[in-house]
């Protein structure tokens, strides 16, 4: 699966997500920070799955209604965690956002907000 870590998931998720098969690129890498339009923008052009810890990507495509590919917010996961927890709701939930869904996972719980 094609993927954008947000600048703020631990730069290090990357390589392990790439180990377990996704195209993975990371917004920290880009200089200057481009800012929250812009990174929803190419994961929209790319036609990547954002994987973010803020909850402002759900308020642009919710509220605004800013085009996505889908969302994953991580919530309560520690840095070391946020790859593996990110490979586990990808390998259960792929079809629903690969659909377009935002889906919220914390430690326990998932909510998905289909399309």
């Amino acid at each position: 699966m094609k993927l954008l870590l947000d600048s703020c998931v631990w730069g290090l998720a990357l390589p392990e997500l790439e180990e377990a098969g996704h195209d993975v690129v990371w917004a920290g890498s880009l200089d200057p920070d481009p800012g929250d339009n812009t990174i929803l923008a190419i994961a929209y052009t790319e036609e990547r799955i954002l994987i973010t810890l803020d909850k402002d990507f759900g308020e642009l495509a919710i509220v605004q209604g800013k085009s996505h590919t889908g969302i994953l917010r991580l919530v309560g996961f520690s840095a070391r965690q946020q790859a593996l927890a990110s490979i586990r709701i990808i390998d259960r939930y792929s079809q629903d956002l690969a659909a377009g869904a935002l889906i919220t996972a914390s430690p326990g719980r998932v909510r998905i907000r289909p399309v």
